[in-house]
């Protein structure tokens, strides 16, 4: 095992929009990548990206002190190491840099985080990249969350904490703006299809999955829908866990928080005109893509397809 993550440099995975599908991706990545011996897991993503509800999956039981419900552990526990309750200090620390150097300098930040290694203690520091300069040293593992999630395992020539950042900052937008679309797909479609459909993913786009029976709506229609709620700037907001609103409209979603703010943010939104069938899974797909590059990539994604070997 040791000799495999040694070896192991970087991994990448879809990152899934869903809270479940990102909690069973951590699960699924901390078994695959993550060692007893791993001190310090290094974190970066920007906000929205799904970074808590992966560490969650990752490290199940951790007290996340930034809590999506806007309860903030205090006082920092990372920074309470020598208190009164010393003797019952957890394993693993959680700090979001971003968060808490608005509070405490990056420098004493640091050097908590140094202390509890120091300790034989496990750090999980979001935004990490914000306190590598500080500390003077790499992670264990970097895991970085955009529209892929990389996992990487620093050696001595890298990677470095930017070049994850660069890549997941730069993709993250594909990810909100297909997410978004995805739901606009689901809001005008029938309701009958809404209740079966399934979610997959691909690049800077996403799938939507009908088992044992071809949807009856027209895609045609669909589209000009979709690209007529993108048009009018409609504000897509959280409202719960399990809910997003698109105008006046209140959507199930397993992502709420994984979205563009509003609709007219979507840029060039294409759907494939007619469905794939998936003969492994027997069902019917809908392929949907956004970017300067939707129409190419659905016609490669069509293409692939047609190539396939009929099984």
């Amino acid at each position: 095992m040791q000799e495999r993550q040694k070896a192991h440099i970087l991994s990448s995975y879809f990152a899934p929009r869903g809270y479940g599908r990102m909690y069973s991706l951590g699960m699924q990545l901390a078994q695959l990548y993550l060692s007893p011996f791993d001190k310090l897991i290094g974190v970066i993503g920007e906000a929205g990206s799904g970074k808590s509800a992966l560490i969650r999956g990752m490290f199940p039981g951790l007290e996340l002190t930034n809590d999506d419900d806007g309860v903030y552990v205090r006082p920092l526990p990372l920074l309470d190491q020598g208190g009164a309750f010393k003797f019952f200090a957890p394993h693993t620390y959680h700090v979001d840099i971003r968060f808490e150097n608005g509070f405490t300098q990056m420098s004493v930040l640091a050097d908590a985080i140094k202390e509890a290694l120091d300790n034989g203690k496990r750090v999980v520091v979001e935004h990490f990249d914000l306190v590598y300069p500080y500390l003077g040293f790499n992670a264990n593992l970097l895991i970085g969350a955009g529209e892929q999630i990389l996992i990487a395992r620093p050696m001595l020539f890298g990677p470095e904490p930017d070049e994850i950042k660069d890549t997941v900052y730069a993709s993250l937008p594909y990810r909100l703006m297909a997410h978004t679309a995805e739901d606009l797909c689901e809001a005008c479609m029938p309701p009958e299809d809404l209740a079966r459909c399934t979610h997959d993913d691909v690049k800077h786009g996403f799938v939507i999955g009908f088992p044992d029976h071809k949807p009856n709506f027209d895609i045609a229609e669909l589209e000009s829908k979709v690209n007529k709620m993108i048009e009018d700037n409609l504000s897509v907001t959280y409202i719960d866990n399990n809910h997003v609103s698109i105008g006046n409209i209140v959507h199930p979603c397993t992502g709420p928080r994984i979205h563009v703010s509003n609709t007219g943010m979507i840029k060039n939104f294409k759907l494939l005109n007619h469905f794939i069938y998936d003969e492994l899974n027997k069902r019917y797909l809908l392929i949907g893509c956004v970017g300067e590059k939707a129409e190419q990539n659905l016609s490669k994604l069509d293409e692939h397809q047609k190539n396939r070997p009929v099984l």
